[in-house]
């Protein structure tokens, strides 16, 4: 997968990035399946906010659309086009501004296959996160109020090759999927080559395995978590887990838990608001399903409980760090 150019007679290997592997694996499922098409704002001959469909339009006349400026009519439309046999992908420009289609998403697609037996395979592409400079309304993490509903599956790839790979995965389901990708990533996270360790949807992945402490993370968080784990170990020779969620709905408690059995202490570790969410689910399952396993209370970071900010060092300080990690680990390690 990795891209090679020549240049002066020499062949360089180029990486592929975050975003690449989102934009190769929509190409491989627009070649591969004809029911396939993508739906969004600047799309086609743009190639989206981010370039994560460049070149798809001329590649594939007529199956890379560009919408109305309105969220509530994309996926409107979508769900439509699912319930008769198509299985469309939708890029929001940005997670924020899926709230538009709120009650499209959630009752409309989210109900519609208990309703009446008909599935509805769509798959909602959420740029996601925060960046610097960004501001409250292009920096939201919105996994957690979508997880709340049923009928809704919500990944969250934090690698490259997951990035791939649960497109394709999504893509493949019946069920309507929140595709929660992050915006930091895109160009900043890259690999040699897209791999696959043929997990499925719903399974976690140790991503360092450790003995003193599991950091339950995900999306962007898991790699602020394997640098906050990098400098404990550097500093007392602390093993610190890293588990990567993957998916949040699915949630594979199985593999947190047997991570906590190894450790005895937990830090939930996100990037969305405090209040309720993701850490907490899980902080309150470990605690009600492996209470026995802990050597120490819970604990989970969030960023800050306010609007995000817009300056990059503001911004900086609103997410957790791998400074405010250690913090927080320390806490555990101690107790």
């Amino acid at each position: 997968m990795a891209r090679l150019r020549h240049a002066n007679g020499k062949t360089l290997t180029m990486s592929v990035t975050y975003v690449d592997a989102i934009r190769d694996a929509q190409e491989k499922l627009l070649r591969e399946d004809p029911r396939v098409f993508l739906y969004g704002q600047d799309i086609s001959q743009f190639g989206g906010a981010f370039k994560a469909t460049k070149g798809l339009a001329e590649a594939f006349p007529g199956r890379v659309l560009d919408s109305p400026i309105s969220e509530d009519a994309m996926i409107g439309m979508a769900v439509g086009a699912a319930i008769e046999g198509m299985r469309p992908i939708v890029e929001m420009q940005f997670a924020d501004f899926s709230s538009i289609a709120f009650n499209q998403i959630v009752n409309q697609a989210a109900t519609h296959y208990y309703r009446t037996g008909v599935p509805v395979p769509l798959t909602v592409r959420l740029p996601s996160g925060g960046t610097p400079g960004s501001g409250p309304f292009h920096s939201q993490s919105m996994e957690a109020l979508y997880a709340h509903y049923p009928g809704l599956v919500v990944v969250t790839p934090a690698t490259v090759s997951d990035a791939y790979h649960m497109l394709l995965d999504s893509v493949a389901l019946d069920d309507p999927v929140i595709y929660c990708e992050h915006k930091f990533l895109y160009r900043w996270l890259k690999a040699p080559r897209i791999n696959g360790d043929g997990l499925p949807i719903g399974k976690a992945r140790i991503t360092r395995p450790g003995k003193h402490a599991t950091v339950v993370a995900y999306s962007a968080m898991v790699h602020e978590a394997v640098r906050a784990a990098d400098r404990l170990k550097e500093e007392g020779g602390w093993e610190i887990e890293v588990v990567d969620l993957r998916s949040v709905k699915p949630l594979d408690m199985d593999t947190v838990l047997a991570s906590v059995a190894r450790t005895g202490r937990l830090l939930a570790l996100g990037e969305a608001f405090p209040w309720g969410g993701v850490t907490a689910e899980v902080v309150s399952r470990v605690c009600t399903d492996g209470f026995h396993l802990l050597d120490a209370p819970p604990r989970r970071l969030n960023s800050r409980d306010t609007p995000v900010p817009y300056h990059p060092k503001l911004w900086a300080a609103h997410r957790p760090t791998p400074e405010s990690i250690c913090l927080e680990l320390r806490k555990l390690l101690t107790f």
